[in-house]
């Protein structure tokens, strides 16, 4: 990678400790010393070879938006049981319910394929800044600028996946700071080999998520495979298991408070960058209206669901992605009104412009600041029909797939560099992966009620904030009974929701669609056409920050005299941390690990604390194996770290000094859920599956002896007690 730009450099001030979602580079630039005092028993250049693209950093691996770690050299990867259980879902019948059940293969050939699953292998960082903003004219407006930049991303993504079985991203960083091009190796062969029953994979629920003291064994384990000759390849029964450069191997001894751990993986997006005035606008209207339309959405899926078992099942997989969503907005409510983070964030800006106003060389990054309050006060004025817009993608499955239809094919027509990026070739294969996998999650009667939700909110919206799509088809003034049974029509005649011939539909033109005069394909669309003008608009706003953001992220980081790590975009980085426990609220203190014993005293025997039989057999037994924590006298489940996550660490490895597995992160505590705006010592903790949990379940549970043997683990005597 070419040398990161002189204000991410870390050499002339030491790292925070927990603080910072560190870059590859940033790794190699930090104080070996200091690194070797918190803990690392490696040497750093062991954590990332920029010129071959290797290291322990390059075990972890993207999951399809989650993370995940190689821990064997025959392709196994442990990632989150929520990370995998779109294959679960895949795979599950009332018949057979492995959601319920588990699942685990007793050999390779029972293995079982997850359609549209991935896992990206890092390989390369490269700089590409300066090509970038060489793409933009002179005197280009603020979409003409957004435009040539698109246009240059997706060039060099063409030319870096020339390589077979190459996946390329580019990274805006700062806001547009540093832009960085990522190279990857796309493994397209990825099948499940263990998923625990959804009561430990699960246990306490929505009840339990993002709290602490938890005792959730929320993880599962895959396979990578590739073709015989080692080259990426789509699923066949000849294919072979992925042969990992570097895996990590289990630290069977795992963990104890205070010791030092790494958590490696690819965390979304954070917003600790944004100005006061932007987090102020999240803080008041956004996250309120996730609550409200989210929270809506999961009472109807909840309630249809119970009605039938099929339809239990197909709802699944988007209950769990909304529950997640709604419950992280409260937390972030709860967060920022507790850390006053909005006045924090003012109070910081103030003293970068006082600062800034004693040197000329800043007058740029004042005028940009201005220009950016400018501009967030009047994106707020059509907050509520631009949100609502954005439920119509994602909260009914029928005008969701409708809108992908008419959009694919308006955008098949373009040459494919002039398409929306999400509509390009090498998007394809995913986006019918999805139009076929949505057919799993389809529930027609939790669907409809939906839609009519969505509908009923679209009606409400005042005179200047219209959605024509909807006034068009259901008119402008909301009757249940009139557009619930203009609902039912629309699905009724519709061919859309059926798989064979939506199959069929995304390799049509727009006037092949046109003229199947199907009412639900003309909504979508309608609702296309101001979906289009709405990115239009997005893409004018996204030119305009990237001119103006990185003219006030200089002067913000001159001002730190620190080290800052970039927010989180979805790239590879780790955080360096201790295990312990913290203090919630006034008088309580928390420690930091949990117990077998821990998950018994919370079974009722009903859902979400239903222990499965076996699991409780074993453990009732005190059939603890070689897994139990001697100062613990039990087997550990979970632990509590300081790691600086975020939403994508899902599955991060969480490993020691060593570079060995200790444990697989899955959550953050409510405490932590605004971290995604600023970091607070006191309360930054991440929650770890421990890996002894993962072991003793293989071990004393499931009798998965095979696999046991592949982790380069003894299996451990069935009658052992506690020690």
């Amino acid at each position: 990678m070419k040398k990161t730009l002189l204000f991410l450099s870390l050499m002339a001030a030491p790292a925070l400790a927990g603080e910072g979602k560190w870059t590859p580079q940033q790794v190699l630039e930090l104080d070996p010393a200091w690194l070797k005092a918190q803990g690392l028993q490696v040497s750093p250049k062991k954590l990332w070879d920029p010129k071959r693209g290797t290291g322990l950093l390059a075990g972890a691996v993207n999951v399809g938006g989650c993370s995940g770690a190689f821990i064997s050299e025959s392709g196994l990867v442990i990632t989150n049981h929520h990370c995998a259980f779109s294959i679960i879902q895949e795979h599950s019948s009332p018949q057979r319910d492995l959601i319920t059940q588990g699942f685990l293969a007793k050999g390779r050939a029972e293995e079982l394929p997850g359609k549209g699953a991935r896992v990206q292998v890092p390989r390369s960082f490269t700089d590409v800044t300066k090509e970038m903003f060489a793409a933009v004219p002179a005197g280009a407006d603020d979409l003409a600028r957004q435009k040539a930049m698109e246009r240059k991303e997706k060039e060099l993504l063409a030319e870096c996946e020339k390589r077979p079985a190459t996946r390329c991203k580019v990274a805006s960083f700062d806001g547009g700071v540093q832009f960085v091009l990522i190279d990857s190796v796309e493994l397209a062969d990825v099948r499940l080999v263990y998923a625990p029953p959804r009561a430990v994979g699960e246990y306490g629920g929505e009840e339990d998520n993002w709290m602490w003291p938890r005792h959730t064994g929320d993880f599962a384990i895959l396979r990578a495979y590739t073709a015989p000759d080692g080259s990426a390849a789509q699923f066949n029964a000849q294919n072979v298991p992925y042969k990992a450069e570097f895996f990590f191997p289990l630290a069977t001894e795992g963990v104890k408070p205070d010791d030092f751990v790494m958590v490696l993986g690819y965390p979304g997006i954070t917003f600790r960058a944004l100005l006061a005035d932007d987090m102020a606008e999240r803080q008041a209207r956004y996250y309120p209206r996730v609550v409200d339309v989210y929270g809506e959405l999961i009472r109807i899926l909840e309630e249809e669901g119970e009605k039938d078992p099929a339809g239990k099942i197909a709802v699944a997989s988007t209950l769990k992605g909304l529950h997640n969503r709604y419950k992280n907005s409260g937390g972030q409510l709860a967060g920022l009104k507790r850390g006053h983070i909005v006045e924090k964030q003012r109070e910081a800006e103030a003293a970068v412009v006082a600062w800034a106003e004693k040197r000329k060389e800043y007058a740029g990054a004042l005028k940009a600041r201005a220009e950016l309050l400018s501009l967030q006060a009047e994106k707020g004025k059509a907050f509520e029909r631009e949100f609502l817009l954005d439920a119509m993608r994602v909260g009914a499955k029928g005008p969701a797939l409708a809108v992908t239809l008419a959009r694919l094919a308006q955008e098949r027509a373009k040459p494919d560099l002039e398409r929306e990026p999400e509509y390009m070739d090498r998007e394809l294969p995913r986006l019918k992966d999805r139009l076929e996998r949505e057919q799993k999650n389809f529930f027609a009667p939790a669907d409809k009620r939906a839609f009519l939700a969505l509908v009923r909110r679209a009606q409400a919206l005042g005179a200047g904030e219209r959605i024509a799509a909807i006034d068009k088809h259901f008119g402008r003034t909301y009757s249940e009974k009139d557009v619930s049974a203009k609902i039912d029509a629309l699905y009724a005649g519709s061919k859309v929701l059926d798989l064979t011939e939506r199959q069929k539909m995304s390799g049509e033109t727009e006037a092949q669609l046109r003229t199947r005069k199907d009412a639900l394909l003309e909504l979508g669309f309608d609702l296309a056409t101001e979906l289009v003008a709405l990115d239009e608009l997005r893409d004018r706003r996204l030119g305009a920050s990237v001119r103006l953001m990185p003219e006030w992220r200089k002067a913000v980081l001159a001002h730190a005299g620190k080290p800052v790590a970039p927010d989180a975009n979805g790239t590879l980085r780790v955080t360096f941390a201790k295990v312990k426990g913290y203090t919630p609220r006034d008088g309580a203190f928390y420690t930091p690990q949990t117990t077998l014993a821990g998950v018994m005293e919370k079974h009722t025997g009903q859902e979400p604390f239903n222990v499965p039989e076996k699991v409780a057999a074993a453990a009732n037994a005190k059939r603890y194996g070689p897994w139990a924590d001697k100062r613990l006298k039990d087997v550990p489940v979970n632990f509590l770290a300081d790691a600086d996550t975020t939403g994508g660490n899902s599955g991060s490895p969480t490993v020691n000094g060593k570079g060995q597995l200790v444990g697989v992160n899955f959550d953050r505590v409510w405490e932590n859920v605004a971290n995604d705006f600023g970091y607070n010592p006191d309360v930054a903790r991440n929650v770890n599956v421990d890996v002894r949990y993962v072991l003793w379940l293989l071990d004393q549970v499931e009798d998965a002896d095979g696999l046991l043997r592949e982790l380069g683990v003894r299996k451990g005597p069935k009658a052992q007690e506690s020690r």
